[in-house]
């Protein structure tokens, strides 16, 4: 029986953390630019009042333009962003919501994280009754995946605070 050669690939260790793994794509030399979360523009969200606060209604908002990048590679990943929200006092304002999704542009964020950060600045923005988001990424190396989530509120005073 032939050895099996040695492909020069490290041994699996431990699961690593996402700082690890990070450190591990550096240490390969091949990483692009990437901002941090910090450049993501949540002061730049704007609402307006909703006239019918005691009308359920669903407002969906979808785009493909979504994109961010890889937090360790700095190669683009692109997507289609949904929003479904039932408002409560106010409405997304879509030319601010516009500026908000392209200040990802750069920034190094895992899809996950991407769609929990955007559920989070959009509820303390708008406080609306209730929110889904659903960030659906184009397929990368065969696999293609989508995070929804959600916040099921109940009203102004459930909203997590905008900081």
């Amino acid at each position: 029986m032939v050895p099996w050669p040695s492909s020069g690939v490290k041994e699996v260790g431990p699961m690593a953390t996402i700082p690890e793994l990070k450190k591990q794509y550096e240490d390969l030399g091949r990483g692009l630019p990437v901002k941090s979360e910090q450049a993501v523009d949540a002061q730049c969200l704007l609402v307006f009042r909703y006239e019918y606060p005691d009308q359920v209604s669903r407002v969906t908002v979808e785009t493909d333009e979504f994109t961010a990048v890889c937090p360790w590679t700095g190669l683009p990943d692109y997507g289609t962003l949904k929003i479904l929200y039932v408002p409560g006092q106010s409405c997304i304002e879509l030319k601010s919501l516009k500026y908000y999704l392209l200040s990802y542009r750069d920034v190094g964020i895992v899809q996950e994280h991407a769609a929990n950060r955007i559920l989070k600045d959009l509820v303390a923005a708008c406080r609306p009754r209730s929110m889904m988001v659903t960030l659906d990424y184009r397929l990368r190396g065969g696999i293609h995946t989508s995070v929804s989530v959600e916040y099921a509120g109940g009203g102004a005073g459930n909203a997590p605070d905008k900081n």
